[in-house]
């Protein structure tokens, strides 16, 4: 099955947890600079529990939550698989029902 994705252009918010605060701000800030998110808000010290090769484990993490366009979607998909030190990092893309139409046009323009 082919998920379906947002048409071009619409705001999305991209899901990835982090091992620590100093690699969820080098990503963040990376993302930001780059023009690939308007914003990537990082929530701090979340717990995260699951399986990984054949063990359940619990681990603190940090909870990156990033703002964006779907037509910049797979660039940052990329990007932040090469800036992040998971194997195999979590990387959820959700689209945005509604907003503000301050926001989202504010959201429009810092995407480069």
């Amino acid at each position: 099955m082919i998920p379906r994705m947002a048409s071009p252009a619409e705001p999305i918010v991209v899901l990835t947890t982090c091992p620590d605060q100093a690699v969820a701000s080098r990503i963040a800030h990376e993302l930001v600079q780059s023009g690939l998110a308007a914003c990537a808000s990082r929530v701090g010290q979340v717990h995260s529990t699951y399986r990984w090769q054949g063990a359940i484990r619990d681990e603190p993490e940090v909870l990156l939550v990033i703002k964006t366009l779907s037509n910049r979607y797979p660039e940052l998909e990329m990007r932040l698989k090469s800036l992040h030190p998971y194997e195999v990092p979590e990387i959820i893309a959700l689209p945005v029902a509604a907003g503000s139409a301050e926001y989202l046009s504010w959201l429009q323009g810092a995407v480069g």
